[in-house]
């Protein structure tokens, strides 16, 4: 292949589950790789350095943006109790319409909880995980820390800009407000369960990183994560 093809990125839309699915895709190698954007975030927010950077001979890399972020509107983002187990499932569906058969993740934040959803519940199409920010339940000061962070206002400028430039402000204004409500509910239960539940059926090689100054996600969430993923690094 000629220099320019293996490097570039393409930008496509695909039809999937009723929605069609914005993604980024470069290089060439048999290794694919999903990259799963956090709250808000999407391919060309989260994972410029990724898509630029990534080996290109080793990899195949997809960057998706969830349906409701990014350039995948329509439709609204909305968070329906379910809205990581649908990010999983049109994740997932989204790779097998684009014919890899199996492929690895890598997602960060609320994408590693949707990576952690999908590496359970297809465990015959995943073939490594990454998971970075994640966390598999939602405890009272979590919701606190979370509506810390509701009105977009009070961001720093190098976190808002970028999404203010992708959504405008209205949008990312509202639909920040209704991703704090919707990760928020979760904490009514009584365990605070998002898919703790799942984690013993994630049997694929798992690694798990984690800042250790991440102000929305307490430490204890990782090591949980570890703890329950049989053989987790």
């Amino acid at each position: 292949p000629s220099p320019i093809s293996s490097t570039s990125i393409t930008s496509a839309k695909i039809q999937v589950n009723g929605v069609h699915l914005h993604y980024q895709q470069t290089g060439e190698g048999s290794h694919a790789v999903l990259l799963l954007p956090g709250m808000l975030g999407c391919g060309e927010t989260d994972f410029g350095p990724q898509l630029k950077s990534m080996n290109k001979k080793l990899f195949t890399i997809v960057a998706w943006d969830p349906r409701g972020y990014g350039q995948s509107i329509p439709p609204s983002r909305d968070f329906p109790p379910d809205f990581f187990e649908r990010d999983a499932k049109d994740a997932v569906d989204l790779m097998q319409a684009l014919k890899f058969k199996k492929f690895s993740l890598l997602g960060w934040s609320d994408g590693g909880i949707t990576a952690l959803i999908a590496a359970a519940k297809y465990p015959t199409l995943i073939h490594k995980l990454v998971v970075w920010g994640a966390n598999a339940s939602v405890t009272q000061e979590d919701v606190r820390i979370y509506n810390g962070i509701r009105d977009v206002s009070k961001w720093s400028e190098k976190v808002k800009k970028p999404l203010e430039e992708m959504y405008g402000h209205k949008y990312f204004a509202k639909t920040c407000e209704a991703w704090v409500d919707g990760i928020s509910r979760f904490a009514e239960k009584s365990d605070g369960n998002i898919c703790q539940q799942l984690l013993p059926d994630i049997k694929c090689p798992t690694f798990i990183i984690h800042g250790e100054k991440d102000p929305l996600v307490p430490r204890a969430h990782a090591e949980y994560i570890h703890k329950h993923i049989k053989g987790s690094r």
